[in-house]
């Protein structure tokens, strides 16, 4: 994650990253979840497009996949659609941060 940031250069607004989903969220709709842009910096955020040297494979988050380390598993984003940087991650769904966050009332941040 830490060098897409550095491609990217967000914006100085920018305090948190939205992870969008090809697959659909329990309750229908599609899938997100937020990190913040200080979470995913740590070295135990990063973006799985292989696991043990191989391409990784549909069942386990193909194309691309999110994996914070320092989170519970529904922080991790599997068949990453497309990434966000955004100012607040109240600016996406109902604001809670993610669509577990949003239809759930789970807690924004599950740091283990």
């Amino acid at each position: 994650m830490k060098t897409l940031i550095e491609f990217v250069r967000p914006r100085p607004e920018v305090k948190a990253v939205a992870f969008f989903s090809f697959g659909g969220a329990l309750y229908g709709g599609p899938y997100y979840d937020t990190q913040s842009l200080e979470n995913v910096l740590k070295p135990q955020c990063l973006l799985a497009s292989e696991m043990n040297g191989q391409p990784l494979t549909e069942v386990y988050g193909a194309p691309l996949r999110l994996r914070v380390e320092n989170q519970l598993g529904y922080k991790m984003v599997k068949w990453i659609e497309r990434i966000e940087f955004v100012e607040s991650e109240k600016e996406l769904g109902k604001g809670e941060g993610g669509k577990n966050e949003d239809d759930e009332y789970f807690d924004l941040l599950p740091n283990i």
